[in-house]
């Protein structure tokens, strides 16, 4: 469960970056089961492309490991913050 701590650090750390809003915005809807734009991901840096591959794969993988929990707390904790900046944090898309 690499990938899933990996970015829970990303995002703890940087929560104004539009690639931990986009991040953030995916795990919400894997946890959600809600609907998740696919061209966000290509809006993605080449790593952070990748981390979010591995999260797909991990997610697949164990639905119910701890640090997935974590992740979405703090994913979550960003969305209730600042809602404003997470409606609008695909780059390159107006805001609402």
């Amino acid at each position: 469960m690499r990938a899933i701590k990996e970015a829970r650090k990303f995002i703890e750390r940087q929560p104004d970056d539009a690639n931990a809003r986009t991040l953030s915005r995916l795990v919400l809807a894997l946890e959600s089961e809600a609907s998740f734009p696919i061209t966000d991901l290509y809006l993605l840096d080449a790593d952070k492309f990748k981390l979010a591959m591995e999260i797909l794969d991990e997610w697949r993988l164990d639905r119910h490991y701890a640090s997935k929990v974590r992740l979405f707390d703090i994913s979550m904790q960003l969305a209730v913050l600042d809602p404003g900046k997470t409606a609008q944090a695909r780059p390159g898309h107006p805001a609402n």
